[in-house]
């Protein structure tokens, strides 16, 4: 019998392709923060509930099946943690890492990911100035992937909702990358360039039943062009080049912001300065917002798991 502490996810995570599986990787995320809660239940008698699925929105760019498009290489989860709880005792918090670290190398290791802790506890940009959000940092020494990291967030909400939230971080690093009034660092490597304009496409993607008709109309044919060159196999130096000052010089990142500006606002919160919101605003999210955001994301995993079903003969 598989041990209660050993998380895994209802179907593969890596097809033989070494393609991934959105779908299944979204739910071993998840297994893996139940089995954390487990563990810290019945070995220290700590009820400590966590939220957890997939970072990075690579689920938008995904087969009907879930099935990624192209290889990832860098893999990223979220998880939220409750505050006001046992975990702001030091002692606590470290048996939670640990339990972090050995439940990601199960999960993991029958894929022939070989992980190890390379770094725990940075602070990750633009979080709480107050509470300011964790970074798990593992490598691969078997090269299947370049690493796997992990962003932990201090309020318990349902992984949707701390994707949403986590989109101003996104815009604030954006904004300061593609600011116009600023000369571009252009001896970056182009990989880094092309890893960026994936994260504004996600971010785009996320956020895009938000967006004004007007900005769609502005946008869309940018984003659509660009993340038809992803798939395609985008290497070229200078078209990567190209895609990141088509971006800055129509000032797309300017549409994120003044779309989650309108919606923070109206509940007195200003996205620029997320750093300074009241700890209890961490992963808050408008019921507006919520309203048009939510159910996309939804609706995805669910065709995923509706797909999925039929391929293998539960419909």
């Amino acid at each position: 019998m598989m041990s209660p502490f050993i998380p895994q996810a209802s179907g593969p995570v890596f097809s033989e392709d070494e393609r991934v599986n959105l779908y299944y990787l979204n739910e071993l995320y998840a297994d893996i923060a139940r089995c954390v809660s487990l563990q810290l239940k019945e070995n220290h008698q700590i009820e400590v509930p966590i939220t957890s699925g997939v970072w990075g929105g690579t689920y938008l760019i995904a087969d009907d099946e879930g099935k990624s498009k192209r290889r990832i290489w860098r893999m990223y989860f979220i998880a939220n943690l409750p505050q006001n709880s046992p975990l702001d005792e030091r002692e606590n918090m470290e048996h939670l890492v640990g339990y972090y670290y050995t439940s990601i190398i199960n999960a993991f290791r029958p894929y022939g990911l070989e992980l190890d802790l390379n770094m725990w506890g940075g602070r990750l940009p633009y979080s709480n100035g107050v509470k300011p959000s964790l970074t798990m940092h593992m490598v691969d020494s078997s090269e299947k992937v370049n690493w796997l990291r992990g962003f932990f967030i201090w309020n318990l909400v349902p992984w949707e909702e701390s994707i949403i939230f986590d989109t101003i971080r996104n815009v604030k690093e954006f904004r300061e990358k593609f600011n116009i009034k600023k000369s571009p660092i252009m001896k970056r490597d182009p990989k880094d360039i092309k890893y960026l304009l994936q994260d504004v496409i996600i971010t785009y993607r996320t956020l895009e039943n938000s967006f004004s008709s007007d900005f769609l109309e502005h946008a869309r044919p940018i984003i659509d062009e660009i993340g038809g060159r992803f798939l395609e196999g985008l290497f070229d130096p200078v078209l990567i080049r190209e895609f990141f000052f088509k971006v800055r010089e129509n000032k797309l990142i300017v549409g994120f912001e003044e779309t989650l500006q309108e919606y923070y606002l109206k509940e007195g919160l200003n996205v620029r300065r997320v750093e300074d919101w009241p700890v209890e605003k961490i992963n808050y999210v408008p019921e507006g917002l919520k309203e048009k955001l939510i159910p996309p994301i939804k609706n995805i995993f669910a065709s995923f798991k509706s797909n999925l079903d039929r391929k293998n003969g539960l419909l």
